[in-house]
């Protein structure tokens, strides 16, 4: 077949190379295009949008919407768009449901996406199946940033999507609501690809359980899951189908009325994920029971091929068993009496002239077990200064 004139075979690889050339200018073009029509949509009483059900309307993948400091109740949103930041201006907005869910699930439902949501409250939400959450993340990619999620039946439920991961940081989930048609959560991760906290604070459960993941991937650093005062949480952290768990420097703690012994559950229900490996460092594991705690329970006979579980330097105080209860790698970790911590004012250090001070030997540095930082109260870490005496425990430091 002969070529046209202007395509003859002596200029095909020169019309092949402009052609390349045109297409990726116009991607290069529609890139901008996208970054140039990214917007900044405000939300407030005195803005020209007043709700957030607006703005979840009118936003474009790409926006910033910035959310006016004061309460906003019976505003309830689903969010499609595949990629937005939603930020709270200080002081930190408060969205009320005030008896509303949107799809009957949640305060906000994130349906698929790429999502940033920051320094925003979410309270009181209710739905007839009693699931009802502050944030229903269904898929993708969710990262919350100093968030507030109380007396919500789930402070955050996602759905099932292998593929989605969940980052919690500097964010706190309180008080669940007093429920008995079915466990109120203050956070619960279905089965998903990735679960990531870190800074965050969970206290004061009824009955279900402050933390339960579901998720392939579950890694906690620096937290404090303390049920603390008028707690009743039954589980402190529930990893139901095992999975890839990494807990580092966190403290972990039942009350006196907890409704379980167990602290830490892994692998109640079964496995559900190719590999099951539990790591555990410089985690302070407490119980305030009279009767005496359980600090980690894991049901190997429930996981098809068994489970890798580590346990180093950490630091159990009260009445329970830890080491004894489940079959794996431990070293360096050390039990203490009721009374040598203090954690009804959340003081959970020990002394400088503690003898527990250079009693354990630091992992070595860039090991996904060895801290590099400590929970800070209230909300957030601190960066581990240079240490010459490592202690078992989440906490090195005497610092506040």
């Amino acid at each position: 077949m002969k070529l046209p004139l202007w395509r003859n075979a002596r200029t095909e690889s020169s019309w092949r190379g402009h052609a390349a050339f045109r297409m990726s200018i116009g991607l290069a073009l529609s890139v901008l295009a996208f970054s140039v029509t990214a917007d900044t949509l405000l939300v407030g009483a005195q803005e020209a949008i007043t709700s957030i059900d607006q703005a979840a309307e009118l936003a474009q993948d790409g926006d910033t919407i910035v959310i006016m400091p004061g309460e906003y109740r019976d505003d309830v949103a689903v969010w499609r768009q595949k990629k937005l930041t939603i930020i709270g201006n200080d002081p930190r907005p408060t969205l009320i449901a005030d008896g509303r869910t949107a799809e009957n699930k949640a305060i906000w439902v994130i349906r698929d996406g790429d999502f940033t949501v920051e320094n925003i409250e979410f309270r009181g939400a209710r739905s007839t199946d009693g699931n009802g959450a502050g944030i229903r993340f269904e898929r993708g990619r969710l990262e919350v940033i100093r968030c507030r999620f109380s007396d919500n039946q789930n402070g955050i439920l996602t759905g099932n999507d292998d593929r989605a991961q969940l980052t919690i940081t500097d964010s706190l989930f309180s008080s669940a609501p007093a429920q008995t048609d079915s466990l109120p959560h203050l956070l619960y991760a279905g089965k998903i690809g990735r679960l990531e906290i870190s800074g965050s604070r969970f206290h004061n459960g009824h009955v279900g359980h402050l933390i339960k993941s579901r998720a392939r991937e579950s890694v906690l650093r620096y937290n404090l899951i303390f049920d603390g005062e008028g707690g009743t949480a039954s589980y402190e952290l529930d990893l139901p189908n095992g999975g890839d768990v990494l807990l580092v420097g966190n403290i972990i703690g039942q009350s006196r009325d907890t409704e379980n012994p167990v602290v830490i559950a892994y692998g109640a229900e079964g496995g559900a994920w190719p590999e099951n490996r539990l790591r555990m460092s410089h985690n302070t594991l407490l119980s305030e029971s009279l009767m005496g705690g359980w600090f980690l329970r894991v049901w190997q006979d429930r996981i098809p091929g068994g489970a890798s579980v580590y346990g180093i330097n950490n630091l159990t105080v009260g009445l329970g068993l830890f080491t004894l209860a489940a079959s794996g790698d431990f070293n360096g970790n050390i039990p203490l009496p009721p009374g040598v911590l203090r954690p009804d004012v959340l003081d959970f250090s020990l002394d400088d002239e503690s003898l527990l001070r250079g009693w354990v030997d630091p992992l070595p540095e860039g090991d996904p077990m060895r801290p590099t930082a400590e929970f800070s109260l209230p909300i957030g870490t601190r960066p581990l200064p240079a240490l010459a005496d490592w202690v078992p425990g989440a906490r090195q430091t005497n610092l506040y």
